[in-house]
Formats: structure tokens, C-alpha cells, sequence
């Protein structure tokens, strides 16, 4: 087994580089995480069919109370965006819906492209000090004295496998932690987009008078 403090130093000065991007990648994808999961995020289905309830008994100031009972979560933010707007054409209601999604998706996705790139950067960075590790390891074989040869030639390849091995150690727990963080991103945004329409539809028959029946026809 690596000790991973003698892979750090015998690896040579990338390996410094490896971890500062390490440390940023974990900073971020831990950040990320927290936010997106505990959030940001909210049970879109039970939250939507309490809304829905509070609509069809015409009570928009509860509904509204209950989107601020969660000024955190992503899709409370879209929906209270076209209750506020309950009483006004279904053009202003869709319109601040429109403009409320806007809003949340760069926070959203915020920080989270960083998070591919440290990847690269982690990957680039090993192979760089697998380079220089083979080039430390040709020039000992050529200019060293034959006392020295194999010593050099033994840290220039450690510097280049060592190298290797930490940008892909980063490299691959971050990606994971990106596509994770990615994956629950999208779901959220496809709940705002979803639950968004569904919140015009029933704030739209609500001023119609027909959520009733709308709602009857749909049972």
C-alpha cells in the first residue's frame, strides 16, 4: 500500500499544485452538495399538491405563506413568483414565472462548472509532472555519473508516476461529485419547469372561474 505522505513527497513540487486543486474541488463539491440537497431542494409533489389545495379554496395569501415557510428551497421562489401575480392576466402570471426561473438557475448552477474544470486541471497537472519526471529520468541516464544514475533515474520516475496517480486521485472523486451535483441541479430545474406551468394553468382557470371544473374533469 502508498503512504500517501511519501507520494506526496517524492512526487515532486506538482503534486503541490494537485492538492491546492484538490482542496478547491472538495471546497466547492461540499458546498454544492449542502446547498443543492439541503437547500435548495424541496419534495416538489407534496409541496405542489398543497398549493394546488390552497388555490382551489381561492386562499393565495396561505399559499404564499406557505411558499415563504421555505425561502431557501428553489421551487417555493418560482411558484410564490406567480401567486403574487394571482389576480393579473395569464401573460403577467407566466411572465413572472419566466423571470423567477431566471433568477434561480445561475444560483442553481453556480460554482458547479468549476468543478469539471479542476478535474482537467488535476488530470493536466499529473501528466505535466509525469513529463517532467521522464524528462528528470532521460537526463540522468544521459549526464549523471554512473554512482548517480540510479538514484536520479528512480526519482525521476516516482516524480512522473506519483504525478499521474495524484491528478487522477483528484480528478476522478470530482468528476463523481460533479455529475451528482449536476444530476440533482437538472432535476430541480425540471421540477421548476414542470410545476411552474402547472401553477399558470391553475392561476389561469382560478380567474376564469373554471378550476373547479377543470379540476373535476381531470378526476
Amino acid at each position: 500500500m502508498i503512504n500517501p505522505i511519501t507520494m506526496f513527497q517524492d512526487g515532486g513540487p506538482f503534486m503541490y499544485f494537485i492538492l491546492i486543486a484538490a482542496v478547491f474541488a472538495m471546497a466547492i463539491a461540499f458546498e454544492r452538495l449542502f446547498y443543492i440537497f439541503f437547500r435548495a431542494n424541496i419534495n416538489a409533489t407534496a409541496f405542489m399538491a398543497q398549493v394546488q389545495k390552497l388555490i382551489m379554496a381561492n386562499n393565495i395569501d396561505r399559499a404564499i405563506k406557505l411558499c415563504n415557510a421555505e425561502p431557501h428551497a428553489a421551487l417555493p421562489k418560482v411558484v410564490k413568483a406567480g401567486l403574487t401575480r394571482a389576480n393579473r392576466t395569464e401573460k403577467e402570471i407566466e411572465n413572472a414565472i419566466d423571470e423567477a426561473t431566471l433568477e434561480v438557475g445561475p444560483i442553481l448552477n453556480k460554482r458547479t462548472g468549476y468543478l469539471s474544470m479542476l478535474a482537467n486541471v488535476a488530470t493536466l497537472l499529473g501528466l505535466l509532472g509525469t513529463i517532467m519526471g521522464l524528462i528528470q529520468a532521460f537526463e540522468a541516464v544521459a549526464h549523471a555519473s554512473a554512482e548517480m544514475k540510479q538514484t536520479l533515474l528512480a526519482a525521476g520516475i516516482s516524480v512522473a508516476m506519483y504525478t499521474t496517480a495524484g491528478g487522477l486521485v483528484v480528478a476522478i472523486p470530482t468528476l463523481i461529485l460533479h455529475a451528482i451535483v449536476l444530476a440533482r441541479t437538472n432535476k430541480i430545474l425540471d421540477d421548476i419547469d414542470q410545476y411552474g406551468l402547472k401553477t399558470v394553468n391553475l392561476l389561469t382557470a382560478r380567474r376564469r372561474g373554471g378550476l373547479k371544473e377543470e379540476v373535476a374533469a381531470e378526476a
